[in-house]
């Protein structure tokens, strides 16, 4: 019920208003986002690379319905990429995009024609884009724009929610040699009508999507910091002969940071999810409805302990 009100609060301007008036809800902010510039962003994974961790950026913001908002967007993604180009970081630096905030709402073409250029500049410094997926609205679309960029940057990743019903088939589709999938629960509020709603049912839509992927010839993306599931992964990679290198967990900026040193100190790939940027109010709220330790963490802080 919790996590219900803070998804629906993620999407109320008068609460986001209320939250970000609080004078010390940029502390609580803090420990999720990596800053609001490109420099914070950059001094950010340059720290994450030092303790051996890979990272996915994302610069934050979603949803526009301005054309010019689109474009300063996917400008920004660009100024990003030209900033950690010094950094040397390759694939281990890659950036993480939603298309809604690229024009996807306004024009399925030009959000494409704006994902092309990210891409582009990624891969001048021998990375890559990973499309992010938001509500269930939005999958049929973003798996086409998906297809379209694969063309001619066959590495773009792609989130899937395993909450969504359509998910199990999403990952068979998207299984196959060479692709890059992000498999993540879901955190949008999402009818019942398309989305399993129970804690239990997720996970268990979780391991089936799992198990697709780690049987596949892809490149699974595990993004979890559940250590159940990162066992089952373990388990599952033993059982079809992947690897330590041919899949990589991925964790969120400021949640868990001993359990990726520990993962990564073992040899595994663990990449972080850095956002950065002044919108992060729907990125915060979506945090806080995942994990009720990270809402007592909000409230401590309000109270000053």
């Amino acid at each position: 019920m919790l996590g219900q009100l803070l998804l629906a609060a993620s999407r109320s301007g008068l609460v986001r208003r209320s939250v970000s008036g609080f004078p010390l809800t940029n502390k609580v902010v803090q420990r999720f986002v990596a800053g609001e510039s490109v420099e914070e962003a950059r001094v950010a994974v340059e720290r994450l690379r030092d303790a051996n961790l890979a990272v996915t950026i994302d610069h934050l913001g979603e949803e526009t319905l301005d054309a010019d908002a689109a474009k300063a967007t996917a400008g920004a993604y660009i100024t990003l990429l030209e900033a950690l180009r010094p950094l040397g970081l390759g694939a281990r630096g890659e950036v993480s995009v939603k298309l809604s905030a690229v024009g996807q709402r306004l024009d399925d073409s030009m959000a494409l024609e704006h994902a092309r250029e990210i891409c582009a500049a990624a891969a001048l410094n021998g990375s890559t884009v990973t499309l992010d997926m938001e509500d269930h609205t939005t999958v049929d679309s973003t798996l086409a724009i998906l297809r379209k960029l694969r063309e001619d940057h066959p590495e773009t990743g792609v989130a899937i929610q395993a909450y969504l019903f359509r998910s199990e088939a999403d990952c068979r589709d998207l299984s196959a040699e060479g692709s890059r999938v992000r498999l993540v629960k879901g955190a949008y509020r999402e009818p019942a009508s398309v989305a399993h709603q129970s804690k239990v049912e997720v996970d268990k839509a979780y391991v089936r999507c799992l198990r697709i992927l780690m049987a596949g010839k892809g490149y699974p993306m595990v993004a979890t910091h559940d250590d159940r599931l990162i066992a089952i992964t373990e388990l599952l990679a033993d059982r079809h002969g992947r690897s330590i290198g041919d899949h990589e967990f991925q964790m969120l900026y400021g949640i868990r940071t001993d359990r990726q040193e520990s993962l990564a100190g073992a040899g595994h790939t663990v990449r972080v999810y850095v956002p950065y940027g002044d919108d992060w109010y729907g990125y915060f709220m979506r945090r806080l409805a995942e994990r009720p330790a990270n809402v007592a963490f909000f409230l401590r802080a309000l109270g000053g302990k």
